[in-house]
């Protein structure tokens, strides 16, 4: 069994920083995407920030420069540094694996339960 378990979301002030991690535990072979999305109650799922095995980053416009994602393969965790927060970013936010289990032929997609970033103004 494989699961996502996301960390570190809290209340923070307008303008402050938050960092937020997820580990993917269990018999994992190998971690091929990992994906922060964002949704709020009532709207679509948005696209944070992706990066790939090989560290390759990607952003939605509205966070470059603010967001950084980052990862360390060796612990199968992705990381989200969030700056310069401001209150349209309060929402949940989930992270997405491609993953392939041990002694799996398939990538198969899991997601964290969610972490709640409350940003106040």
């Amino acid at each position: 069994q494989v699961q996502l378990v996301e960390s570190g979301g809290g209340l923070v002030q307008a303008g402050g920083s938050l960092r937020i991690s997820c580990a993917a535990t269990g018999s994992i072979s190998s971690i091929n995407t990992m994906v922060w999305y964002r949704q709020g109650p009532g709207k679509q799922r948005e696209l944070v920030a992706t990066i790939t095995s090989g560290g390759n980053t990607n952003y939605a416009d509205s966070q470059k420069g603010r967001f950084t994602i980052s990862r360390d393969n060796a612990k199968n965790t992705v990381y989200l540094q969030m700056n310069s927060l401001k209150p349209e970013d309060t929402t949940v936010y989930y992270c997405y694996a491609s993953v392939k289990r041990l002694f799996g032929v398939a990538w198969l997609d899991y997601w964290g339960q969610g972490t709640q970033v409350t940003v106040s103004s």
